[in-house]
This record gives C-alpha cells, structure tokens and sequence, in this order.
C-alpha cells in the first residue's frame, strides 16, 4: 500500500553528527524520526498521549547520505481496542531536488494512553 506523499509529516536534514562509519546516516537516527512522526499520527487518532508498543516491520532499502531532504509520511493502517498501527515510509530527496528514492519503511504499533500512563481505549470513528 502506497501512502499520500503530498503533506509529510515530518521533513528534517540529518546533520554531520548522524554519520556512521560508512558516510551514511545511522538506522537508529531515521528509526527515532519515524517514531517521532508516527507518533505524531497516532496521538492525533487517539487524541491524547500515546506510547509506542512495537515496531512490528521496518525495513532498510536505501542509504541515507548526508545531503538528503528526509520526508516521513505516515497513516494509520489499523484500530484496535487500545492500540493502533501506524504505516510510515521515508523518502530522501537528493541531487538538488531532482531525485527521490524510498529510503525506508516501517510499521509501528502505538497504545492510547489515560492521565496514570495506562491503555485506554481509542475512539472509534
């Protein structure tokens, strides 16, 4: 399933800090931004605190250098009772604008959570 790559959630430039040995960004950097927009997502379903539960599939398909535009796109894919699964993709933009190559994608399970930090249920709309 594709997602809307219109509005992304999240649009960030790593920076010369998120470099790992082999000039490329580190996974554990483009991971925390996809939570961070995922999160995003879920919380707005959920409207309140949310907690991410699992991450159920991420794959890596393609570097992230240095230069790269990062846009992070994200939906819900599925509500539960408590919890819901948020679909993210990420696409870098290179060359100057010219190109974009999905870079990763990901599907993340977040929980509602009440005032004490316990599941609570999501409203069904």
């Amino acid at each position: 399933m594709a997602l809307d790559h219109r509005n992304p959630v999240l649009r960030v430039v790593p920076g010369p800090s998120d470099i790992n040995a082999n000039g490329h960004i580190f996974g554990g950097w483009i991971l925390s931004q996809m939570d961070i927009a995922a999160g995003i997502v879920a919380s707005r379903r959920a409207g309140g605190s949310v907690a991410t539960i699992a991450i159920e599939r991420m794959e890596f398909i393609a570097p992230i250098h240095l230069r790269d535009v990062i846009s992070v796109f994200a939906e819900v894919e599925r509500v539960g009772r408590t919890s819901m699964a948020i679909r993210i993709e990420v696409i870098a933009t290179r060359d100057r604008g010219a190109t974009d190559i999905k870079v990763t994608e990901g599907l993340f399970t977040f929980v509602a959570l009440d005032e004490q930090h316990r599941p609570r249920a999501v409203d069904i709309q």
